[in-house]
């Protein structure tokens, strides 16, 4: 099964969810790009600035 971990910053506020932005190195294309998160859900998660997201393959 392959997988991908993407590190993602918070990049701003929504109506109702927060913006993350996938952190690439130069020259890099993003696997994922940006992210948003459903307020609830980071509220949940104690309002974090970075998050990690792992996509599997089944």
């Amino acid at each position: 099964m392959a997988a991908i971990t993407v590190t993602l910053k918070q990049e701003r506020e929504t109506k109702n969810t927060m913006r993350f932005q996938e952190q690439v190195e130069d020259g890099q294309t993003p696997a994922i790009g940006q992210l948003y998160l459903q307020k609830s859900t980071y509220h949940q998660l104690g309002q974090p600035t970075v998050i990690v997201v792992t996509v599997a393959a089944e």
